[in-house]
């Protein structure tokens, strides 16, 4: 039942905690009349909750990733893979000192006390499959790190400039999984190093200067036409594994994990936590999270059952849906109009527009700078016998 409360709070439209455990204990009464209540006050619930939360939530979200990895079916994988997009997102909390101890304050000068969350976005069924929380001045990729585990064997990560780095890359390779990031001005890669013998125009190396003791990286660089601008991917896969078309095909599809961040801040108005307490606003986000991540999981389910591109889902229209549910507004009908047709039906709208679906150019937006071409270079004569003696070295040991 505390797992029930929880989810039906991240559906709740309510502004506050307490109410949303008020429209969750309403929901639950209702549902069942015989069971015994989640507790009268919100307080008794979150203290009851935050005595089993670390051990329910791992529980329920091995469960959710079995199910959704047995119900994707055909779309289980993208363009021949398995793929999973990375991206993170900084969350906003009240400004108390609890929460200023606890998550620090790395945004914008004067901003409150934040928390940071990292998402494995599924690219076939555009659900979240893991996510990570941490301090607004915790790092992304030491979050990828701790997750890597949790993919499948063979999975395909694609990201932005932010996870690139050797260790990373190492670290991806290592674990069986492989990687498709784009790159930018800050990364340095050697060409016609002599490490293979057989190898192609795309080829290229990645040999940080203090990584010179481990072997280096061989990698194929993808040049693309996006926009009218070149975007840079560096991937560890064969033109034979993943062709150019297929890795500019996964890469637009990247942008969905964006497009789920704001879904979790904007149509299920979680950008702000209500916790006050730094305890309770991690089980906050954590429930939201499941609570969306069950959500898509019960459309998507239905969606692919009736031969829809899960990508298709609209949150939105599902949020409306459960709210319904929720008020004991939702008709009850046959026929056509079952509550799994009404599952499947919510999709995104498929009208042509007449206009471009553009907003104002707000002055406080972020506008980050898109990243800068590598730096690419001929290997040395000096580094080509470092990389050979290297070689010998690690074949005598």
């Amino acid at each position: 039942m505390l797992v029930f409360a929880a989810i039906l709070m991240a559906w709740a439209d309510a502004q506050t905690q307490f109410g949303r455990f008020k429209r969750a204990r309403e929901t639950l009464a209702a549902m069942f009349p015989s069971r015994r209540a989640v507790g009268r006050t919100f307080q008794g619930f979150s203290k009851g909750l935050l005595k089993v939360h670390s051990v329910l939530l791992e529980a329920v979200q091995v469960h959710l990733r079995n199910v959704l990895e047995q119900m994707a079916g055909p779309y289980w994988t993208r363009e021949g893979w398995p793929a999973f997009a990375i991206d993170g997102s900084r969350i906003e909390c009240p400004r108390t000192q609890a929460n200023e101890a606890a998550f620090g304050t790395a945004g914008k000068k004067g901003c409150g006390p934040q928390m940071w969350l990292t998402t494995l976005w599924h690219m076939g069924t555009g659900l979240p499959w893991a996510w990570k929380q941490g301090r607004s001045d915790d790092c992304e990729r030491r979050h990828l790190r701790d997750m890597l585990h949790l993919l499948p064997l063979g999975a395909l990560v694609v990201g932005d400039a932010g996870f690139m780095g050797y260790e990373l890359q190492s670290e991806i390779l290592a674990s069986g999984r492989s990687f498709l990031i784009r790159i930018g001005s800050n990364v340095r890669l050697l060409q016609e190093l002599g490490w293979v013998q057989c190898h192609g125009q795309e080829t290229v190396f990645l040999w940080p200067q203090m990584y010179r003791k481990q072997e280096p990286l061989v990698l194929r660089l993808i040049q693309l036409q996006r926009h009218g601008k070149t975007v840079y991917l560096l991937t560890n896969l064969e033109a034979a594994k993943l062709t150019g078309n297929q890795a500019s095909s996964l890469y637009a599809m990247r942008w969905g994990v964006e497009v789920f961040y704001r879904s979790l801040k904007q149509t299920l108005q979680h950008r702000t936590m209500r916790s006050r307490a730094a305890a309770q606003a991690r089980a906050e986000l954590a429930w939201s999270l499941v609570g969306l991540q069950l959500m898509g999981l019960m459309s998507v389910r239905e969606m692919i059952g009736q031969n829809h591109d899960p990508l298709e889902w609209s949150v939105s229209a599902t949020r409306d849906l459960f709210r319904q549910a929720m008020s004991g507004s939702c008709p009850r009908r046959v026929g056509p109009h079952t509550w799994k047709n009404r599952l499947a039906a919510c999709r995104k709208d498929t009208y042509v527009r007449t206009h471009d679906k553009t907003s104002r150019q707000w002055p406080d937006r972020k506008r980050a700078k898109p990243p800068g071409p590598p730096k690419i270079r001929m290997a040395s004569q000096k580094e080509i016998q470092q990389a050979q003696k290297l070689r010998t070295k690690l074949k005598a040991a």
